[in-house]
């Protein structure tokens, strides 16, 4: 789940399940099915291949579909595409570091936290900063004290230590000891693909976390965020449009009209307060935040200059 525009939009990306009330129809039918509810899939990704989506494109069982939508209409459109699952209450961390610690600090006044230290002395720390997380001194790897714990009713097992081999191992254990979902932190990009969706849920890698802020950075253009997809293969961008119909290529144009690079896709344009999903009629304004899904990075520099204003506006 990515945020956009100070979260009014979120980017969602669901891998439609086998039965699913989506599977074999194609996209026409979401707004048919919904018409409460606008959204539009930014992309899809059929075993590993991008398909630019449109209105005739059937989803099919195990696509992974990227959509976005105001903040308030996610779940309505997660429901659709696959089954909504309870909240996650029973959270257990592996890690009193700074980033179980930090976790925990956030999680504790809302969910059940433990979280599980090797470290004594880290444990005692832990002890006095947090209120109402439990703390266990022990060894994740532990199969006795995960049992003790009973690391069957946990919601999400959460794998945080400064170790690979420690997270994935940890994590591995308690899904096989009934953890209903399972999340490790990997510091080897490397290692990312091989183990996520097979018993690790989710494979996080702080490296891609990274580069998104980085990208921010280092964009041409007035782009005020960045999301580095699918192991930096695809970008989610959000621009923000300038000038006027003589100096820009997209304001004071309908999106149906804007020359966009091969293989970009315009999700939705935030104007204020208000979110507007992309449709072709919709007209970019100066000042729009325009939000963008790039499945072939090669074209990220032409997204960049269509979003660079003209000399004749200064």
């Amino acid at each position: 789940v990515l945020e956009f525009a100070g979260g009014q939009v979120q980017l969602v990306a669901v891998e439609a399940f086998y039965g699913g009330p989506l599977v074999g129809q194609d996209l026409g039918f979401l707004r048919r099915h919904m018409p409460s509810v606008d959204t539009r899939v930014a992309a899809i990704y059929r075993r590993n291949r991008p398909i630019i989506p449109r209105g005739d494109t059937v989803i099919e069982a195990d696509d992974e579909v990227f959509f976005i939508a105001a903040r308030r209409d996610i779940r309505a459109v997660m429901s659709e595409l696959r089954r909504v699952e309870r909240d996650f209450r029973r959270v257990v961390i592996a890690g009193g570091g700074n980033i179980g610690e930090r976790l925990a600090e956030m999680l504790e006044h809302s969910h059940q936290v433990k979280i599980i230290e090797h470290s004594l002395e880290r444990c005692t720390t832990l002890s006095e900063r947090l209120d109402r997380t439990v703390v266990l001194h022990g060894s994740a790897t532990s199969k006795r004290l995960l049992l003790e714990e009973n690391i069957e009713d946990c919601d999400i097992f959460c794998a945080l230590t400064n170790d690979d081999e420690v997270n994935i191992m940890s994590s591995m254990l308690a899904k096989r000891l009934g953890a209903r979902r399972v999340l490790t932190l990997i510091n080897n990009a490397a290692y990312v693909d091989l183990v996520q969706g097979g018993e690790i849920d989710i494979a996080i890698s702080p490296q891609q976390a990274t580069i998104g802020s980085l990208l921010t950075h280092v964009r041409r253009g007035d782009i005020v965020n960045v999301h580095s997809l699918r192991r930096g293969a695809a970008e989610a961008i959000e621009a923000i449009a300038h000038g006027d119909a003589r100096s820009s290529r997209v304001v004071g144009r309908a999106i149906g009209d804007i020359d966009l690079p091969s293989g970009t896709t315009i999700g939705a344009i935030v104007r204020g307060k208000e979110v507007l999903i992309a449709h072709d009629d919709v007209v970019v304004e100066s000042g729009d935040h325009v939000i963008l899904f790039v499945i072939d990075k090669r074209r990220i520099r032409d997204v960049e200059r269509l979003f660079q204003v003209g000399l004749t506006f200064f």
